[in-house]
């Protein structure tokens, strides 16, 4: 799986990931990926997505099609892009959305974490979004992650190190994650 960190502080924020893409018992490391960076771009932040390798691809598909209304400035807005999405994603790109039967709503199957100027989110496979005040990580490396940036969020200065500390414990604990990592620094708007 992977390791993906966002942290906010001092009026930065900051995304991370690990770059170890794995099938099953198989890894694939940076030196064999040249497209190993798990962190996206989109219009003035950042995205990162865990899971399926082809989750990467299908929302920078998505992300491209100008019929898809995307805001990831709030977290109202981030839930209602992925809700028009989510039929998109269905039709589209052939979505298994079943996870368990007693699943109150279709699954997107994607998890991930925003950065942008208006702050730091997570999206989760029922499209529950959450708005985070100081960090979060998601991924197989998310517990060692959390663990290294709780330890030091009132230590370090920096969204960037905090980040990078959380990215650094997961590739060093999880055997789906792996160094380098990629990251990317914003200011906040407020």
């Amino acid at each position: 799986m992977s390791t993906i960190t966002v942290a906010r502080k001092n009026g930065k924020v900051c995304i991370a990931a690990d770059s170890l893409t794995t099938f099953g018992d198989m890894k694939m490391g940076s030196a064999y990926d040249a497209g190993y960076d798990k962190i996206q771009r989109y219009e003035d932040g950042y995205f990162g997505i865990v899971g399926s390798a082809a989750h990467a691809l299908v929302m920078e598909s998505i992300l491209k099609d100008d019929k898809v209304e995307i805001d990831f400035s709030s977290r109202i807005a981030i839930f209602e892009s992925f809700r028009a999405m989510h039929p998109v994603l269905k039709e589209n790109y052939f979505l298994n959305a079943k996870d368990e039967d007693d699943d109150p709503y279709e699954a997107t199957q994607i998890d991930a974490l925003i950065c942008n100027p208006d702050g730091i989110f997570g999206i989760y496979s029922l499209r529950e979004v959450s708005e985070y005040s100081k960090f979060w990580a998601v991924g197989s490396g998310s517990e060692y992650a959390l663990g290294a940036m709780y330890a030091l969020y009132d230590r370090l200065d920096s969204a960037e190190e905090i980040a990078r500390a959380g990215v650094e414990a997961g590739a060093e604990f999880n055997n789906a994650s792996a160094l380098p990592m990629t990251y990317y620094t914003l200011d906040l708007k407020n």
